[in-house]
């Protein structure tokens, strides 16, 4: 019985490639950067956006659009401005409903009788 994690089964089988890889050449980002023919720094950078795609899945707690949204961007399609933008405006709008519905004396305390 084969069991994967969550935060596994949601990456792309090219993350998965490259996870083994840098098992393979003891997490040495100079020797993953020589095996792909790439930069040091593209390596980082593309270790860093697994590194982000996995906290993503495991944040399970989080609202589904703000995920969506996150995905998108680490996807790279949607850059992070304006990921940022829609997340933003997304928890206020979010924030006024709450407000709204809540209102100031939804829920008024009890009285004493002669206030």
């Amino acid at each position: 019985m084969e069991i994967i994690p969550e935060w596994m089964a949601n990456l792309d089988d090219e993350d998965v490639t490259f996870i083994k890889n840098f098992l393979l050449v003891s997490g040495s980002l100079k020797e993953a950067a020589a095996m792909y023919g790439v930069t040091y720094p593209t390596v980082r950078l593309r270790l860093d956006r697994l590194i982000q795609k996995i906290r993503l899945s495991e944040d399970a707690a989080s609202d589904p659009y703000v995920m969506l949204i996150k995905r998108l961007a680490l996807n790279d399609k949607l850059d992070f401005d304006t990921a940022k933008l829609l997340i933003t405006e997304y928890r206020k709008a979010l924030g006024a409903a709450g407000a709204r519905k809540e209102g100031p004396n939804r829920n008024p305390k009890p009285t004493a009788k002669g206030e």
